[in-house]
């Protein structure tokens, strides 16, 4: 089964270190329907007599279908450590401008030095 993909080719700066070359793929589109991708950010639960802020960018999605993001990112270094966060949004909620978001939610991984987690959840931002 063929998937008509377009994007974008960058030649590597690291290609010229050993025999083998790469290139860095960049996709704007997939099965005709362009990806979108949609920035999160929050707070963590107050746990040990601290939280932590967090922000990113999920990964690209096709426009138009049933879909959810994957996203990743690290926290603020606070009361001398980080955690990191990551997971799968839900399904997309449309909104009445034709746009939608995705709800996420989720623990990050332990760490500090009482080793402990933080829950967190929230809204991505919308996307068109």
């Amino acid at each position: 089964m063929d998937i008509p993909i377009t994007g974008l080719i960058f030649h590597s700066p690291n290609s010229n270190l050993d025999s083998e070359h790469s290139h860095v793929l960049y996709l704007t589109s997939w099965d005709g329907r362009p990806l979108h991708k949609h920035h999160f950010s929050g707070v963590t639960s107050f746990n040990v007599g601290h939280e932590h802020r967090y922000a990113g960018t999920t990964k690209p999605a096709p426009s138009g279908v049933p879909h959810t993001h994957e996203y990743f990112t690290v926290t603020s270094f606070d009361d001398g450590h980080k955690h990191e966060i990551r997971g799968v949004t839900g399904p997309a909620i449309a909104l009445p401008d034709g746009g939608h978001y995705h709800k996420f939610h989720g623990v990050t991984t332990v760490n500090g030095s009482h080793p402990h987690s933080h829950k967190y959840s929230g809204n991505t931002s919308p996307s068109s």
